[in-house]
């Protein structure tokens, strides 16, 4: 295909900034869990934007914070792992938050980054334009970005300006991805994530980061419904009870909200089961973070 560019490009930034609000922006569709809970995003996760003339593959990183555990010890490396494997690196902050320690440890990580970085400065629907150049110029001083970009994820503000920019820098190179695909993420991960979303949603600050979700069925059909059956993986009893709810009240929830995301990522009817299950401490427990697919070698 002649003069078609593409490439990947990491979206790397401290938790909560909007950068899987960004990448379903761009995609169109929700491939990324949101929730305005730190450490949402556990995996690399690859949305795919294709164009006549070019295709990008957005690498959407955990957010990087101090690690508490073994699995947040993944997460940083997730997201540090990707930033020489890339053909740009953006690099979001929110523009109603000052830089703090996290973003300028971020700053040190891309002094070893040779390729283009972008600077996104997201949420600008939240500040007064005032407030914006004073905070572009802090950052600015840091570092020499290759270009900077002040966006609304929510609202869509300069996103398909940066979208062209960003195609302009990358390389001439095939596409990599069939037209209509979206994430390179198999179907089980992308509804054990949006499990996981409602969780977030509705839950307790004591319940969230316990979590995990694995998709163990997904096959046959019932009644004209797709039958999906997952687990949710919590640390404590206290935990499990607070997920179930009063007579189940709570796991009804999140199974009719999860249901709801699930059929319009599909596209038809489903049949969801969960199960509340207690795995004492396996966020500390590196055997068990592979087998729900959070395994350090992968990142090397």
């Amino acid at each position: 295909m002649p003069n078609h560019r593409s490439g990947f490009v990491a979206i790397i930034g401290r938790p909560n900034v909007g950068k899987s609000t960004f990448m379903n922006r761009i995609l169109g569709e929700k491939v990324a869990i949101m929730s305005p809970k730190a450490q949402t995003t556990r995996n690399k996760i690859n949305g795919i934007y294709t164009t006549d003339d070019a295709q990008i593959v957005f690498v959407d990183t955990p957010g990087i914070h101090k690690p508490q555990n073994e699995l947040d010890e993944y997460m940083d490396q997730a997201a540090l792992s990707t930033l020489n494997q890339v053909d740009a690196v953006m690099f979001m902050v929110a523009a109603d938050e000052q830089p703090g320690r996290g973003d300028k440890w971020i700053l040190q990580e891309l002094e070893k980054v040779t390729k283009p970085v972008f600077l996104l400065v997201n949420k600008i629907d939240l500040v007064h334009p005032d407030d914006l150049l004073p905070l572009i110029d802090q950052y600015s001083r840091m570092r020499n970005f290759d270009q900077i970009f002040p966006i609304s994820a929510t609202e869509g503000n300069n996103v398909e300006e940066l979208l062209h920019s960003l195609t302009e820098t990358l390389p001439e190179g095939p596409q990599y991805y069939p037209d209509d695909e979206l994430t390179d993420h198999p179907e089980y991960f992308v509804v054990g994530e949006l499990i996981r979303e409602k969780i977030l949603e509705l839950s307790h600050d004591e319940v969230p980061h316990a979590v995990a979700v694995v998709v163990e069925r997904m096959k046959d059909y019932q009644g004209g419904k797709l039958q999906i059956e997952a687990n949710i993986f919590v640390e404590r009893d206290g935990q499990k009870a607070i997920i179930i709810g009063k007579g189940g009240s709570m796991l009804k929830q999140i199974g009719i909200r999860a249901r709801r995301d699930i059929e319009n990522l599909l596209g038809e009817k489903v049949n969801l089961k969960l199960w509340v299950k207690v795995q004492k401490n396996w966020r500390d427990n590196n055997a068990y973070l592979r087998t729900l697919g959070y395994n350090k070698k992968d990142l090397r």
